[in-house]
């Protein structure tokens, strides 16, 4: 029995191995996992399809594998379940007669093979699923599974239905404008000008780059400037710091960033939206999940704290001190990186003042800080040194105004330079 890579998720294919899980000769059961995949941000966790003995393993740490790939051979215990073969064309009312008609799971299995009688990746459904799937047109291998291990259900069927029907009911795009095609790309032997290391692309930078180039060409962007006096902020993080470190977590600035930004969103619903082009709507959020760039060896990642607004300053300390733990060291889930609102990126522990972040699709807006340094300031007619912060909003000028955005940035401002200590108090 042969345990092959089942399908990662919609838009991916392939992935490179981290860690192998298993040695030969060791028992594997349903659903244990048998190694780590970096597949797009994340590492994620393979299952095996099946129960046995590993008698071979066909991979290695390093190694890139494609969907239906062998991963290990399998001695004993039940073969993994088979894909059904090629589908017929979906009807129009398939989608009303499967919500009407549930599937009962059977025991028995339905061997599937490609052209030339070639075996192909199986997804992982039921064989009564996989009968009335191939009955009506359905190819299963383009239903994202949401049980363990990418099991498909008959929920995830009616859902990926419901998807065809709404696509089925837009009307047909326009035309693309014509463009200047994209210059083709070059390349150049640096080595006749002297010594040079050559270091692979990997998954996790490629991912970055996409995004930034599509936000970069997407958005037409305009970054607001200002500076937060943060010496009354220092002083509370100093005074609590020891309450803080009792209940086991650090006190930084963040959390307080977090509290400040999630104040001004439900102030500013517009901040805290997405634009969707394809119905020309905006989407207003009514709930403020924060994204948090993280600084890591393999590249930037944003892990997604969920409901800001309704917790409090230990909270979102302790959640965010284990999110950047857990996106450090490359155990972060896909999941725990999707549904922001709001991006903060925060350079002040690195250095350097003002920059221009760039705004995290499909969000509209993204807050960046820099470091703070004491400076002069004249306060009642008197010159003080007070912490001054560098901030940077960057905006996407299709939803929000300037005028909206100098508004935002000036109320954010007063909401950090006179943060309640009540909200800092355990």
């Amino acid at each position: 029995m042969e345990v092959k890579l089942p399908k990662l998720g919609e838009g991916a294919d392939s992935g490179v191995v981290v860690g192998i899980f298993v040695k030969v000769g060791e028992a594997v059961a349903v659903d244990q996992s048998i190694l780590e995949l970096e597949n797009e941000k994340a590492v994620a966790s393979i299952p095996s399809t099946a129960a046995g003995v590993v008698e071979k393993i066909h991979v290695k740490a390093g190694d890139r594998v494609s969907v239906g790939q062998r991963l290990i051979t399998l001695a004993g215990g039940a073969a993994p379940a088979a894909a059904a073969p090629a589908p017929k064309p979906a009807a129009k009312k398939v989608a009303a007669k499967l919500a009407q008609e549930p599937v009962e799971d059977e025991d028995e299995e339905e061997p599937t093979t490609g052209p030339g009688n070639a075996p192909v990746a199986a997804p992982i459904a039921s064989p009564s699923l996989r009968r009335m799937a191939r009955e009506l047109g359905i190819d299963l291998n383009k239903v994202r599974g949401s049980e363990p291990g990418g099991r498909i259900t008959t929920s995830d069927v009616r859902a990926y239905l419901a998807k065809l029907a709404k696509a089925a009911a837009k009307p047909a795009p326009a035309a693309p404008v014509a463009s200047e095609p994209k210059p083709a790309a070059v390349q150049i032997d640096f080595s006749q000008w002297g010594p040079i290391l050559k270091k692979p692309i990997t998954p996790l930078r490629k991912v970055i780059a996409r995004r930034m180039g599509e936000s970069w060409q997407a958005v037409p962007r305009v970054t607001q400037f200002d500076e937060i006096d943060f010496t009354k902020l220092g002083e509370l993080r100093k005074q609590y710091a020891a309450a803080y470190e009792a209940k086991g977590v650090k006190l930084t600035f963040t959390p307080f960033v977090l509290k400040a930004v999630a104040a001004m969103l439900k102030q500013y619903p517009i901040f805290n939206a997405s634009l969707d082009e394809v119905a020309n709507e905006i989407i207003l959020k009514e709930y403020v999940h924060l994204g948090i760039a993280v600084d890591t060896d393999q590249g930037l990642m944003v892990p997604v704290l969920r409901d800001v607004d309704k917790k409090s300053l230990l909270e979102l300390a302790k959640e965010l001190e284990a999110l950047a733990a857990k996106a450090r060291d490359r155990k972060i889930t896909a999941d725990e990186m999707k549904g922001g609102t709001f991006t903060i990126s925060n350079q002040g522990a690195i250095g350097g003042a003002h920059f221009t972040p760039i705004i995290n699709l499909p969000e509209v807006a993204i807050l960046g800080l820099g470091r703070g340094a004491l400076k002069p300031v004249v306060r009642d007619g008197k010159v003080e040194v007070r912490l001054l912060t560098p901030i940077a909003v960057s905006y996407d000028h299709r939803v929000i105004d300037g005028g909206s955005a100098a508004r935002f940035t000036v109320d954010l401002v007063k909401v950090f330079e006179n943060f309640s200590e009540a909200a800092v108090k355990i």
